[in-house]
């Protein structure tokens, strides 16, 4: 076998080259895209500063016994400094499997689940209803979107703060509901109803989110696929099943993510509904964190970041297996 040598260099032609280091690597890669380093250097510093120094702060006082009488503090010109101490993973054991593991967080971890599949199941089957017939050529269809819209445009609060009013003992529902002689529930005050309260408040509010985005997916569905399975003989459920959901596929597979990780995350909706110490029972983790870190005294601080970071935890995993199942499905299709 014969093999041609550079005579220059001393090297066998057709050899690679050696593959530059680490820090060679990043000299040419800077001096390459030193433009768009640039560029993304502000938003890398922001986010570092608002997300990141946050985020390793709360993972560090996990990692302690923090509260608020031991924690850093100043009293009129005095500044008391912190006496906390650290003790390794202390507080994961005591939430996951302490004592009272199950009372501070497995009950609100499974009514979390509960509240969540209950919401997003809501959400999407009414936004897909109301996306179909929006979908439709009806007469005041704009005044419709207009009108169904609203929930989502009224801020949070003032939604919140009204159905709070009309869910009092002697609010509108009780008075329309006692007008039919029918039952009055406490809908603030027995857990069963605050739950019923809660996940019925948040479908109110999540249910235009998801009609828009579904609608979009619907007027991307090319019309000729109806034309020919309606050609083909297929009933109006044929059609449904095997043209719109399938076109409805890559969005409603990201409203649904989106649905999931802002109803398990949804502080706002519990929070102004029953108050930041009322309805303990109908408290999700993310409302129950706030409340252990801010609702009582001592203000237990080390707890409430444990809850933070077990929240971003489950949600990690859960949409890591989301977007396999996701990807097994659209090879599965293929």
């Amino acid at each position: 076998m014969t093999v041609a040598i550079d005579r220059a260099t001393g090297k066998r032609r057709g050899d690679r080259a050696p593959r530059p280091g680490l820090g060679q690597r990043i000299k040419n890669g800077y001096q390459k895209h030193w433009y768009a380093y640039a560029m993304i250097a502000p938003v890398v510093v922001v986010l570092g500063v608002i997300v990141g120094y946050p985020l390793l702060r709360g993972l560090y006082l996990t990692l302690t016994d923090a509260n608020s009488l031991n924690s850093a503090r100043t009293i009129g010109v005095n500044h008391i400094a912190a006496t906390y101490k650290f003790i390794g993973f202390d507080n994961y054991k005591d939430i996951l499997f302490g004592p009272t593991s199950y009372d501070r967080f497995w009950s609100h971890f499974l009514w979390t689940v509960f509240w969540t599949a209950a919401c997003v199941a809501l959400h999407y089957t009414i936004g897909l209803g109301l996306a179909l017939m929006l979908n439709q050529k009806l007469r005041g269809r704009t005044f419709y979107r207009l009108l169904l819209v609203l929930p989502w445009a009224v801020p949070t609060f003032v939604t919140v703060f009204s159905w709070r009013i009309m869910l009092a003992d002697s609010g509108v529902l009780n008075q329309i509901l006692g007008s039919l002689h029918l039952p009055q529930p406490q809908w603030l005050e027995d857990t069963f109803w605050q739950r019923f309260a809660a996940i019925m408040v948040n479908t109110w509010c999540g249910v235009p989110f998801m009609m828009l985005s579904l609608l979009g997916g619907l007027q991307s569905i090319d019309s000729s696929l109806y034309e020919a399975a309606e050609m083909d003989g297929a009933s109006a459920w044929q059609q449904f099943r095997h043209v719109t959901l399938p076109g409805l596929r890559s969005v409603s597979s990201t409203v649904v993510l989106l649905g999931i990780i802002w109803t398990f995350n949804q502080f706002a909706i519990i929070f102004l509904l029953f108050g930041p110490t009322g309805a303990p029972d109908a408290q999700i983790l993310v409302t129950w964190a706030y409340f252990l870190g801010f609702g009582q005294q001592p203000r237990d601080f080390a707890q409430s970041a444990a809850y933070g970071v077990l929240l971003l935890s489950i949600l990690a995993v859960f949409t890591s297996f989301y977007f396999r199942w996701l990807k097994r499905n659209d090879q599965l299709a293929v």
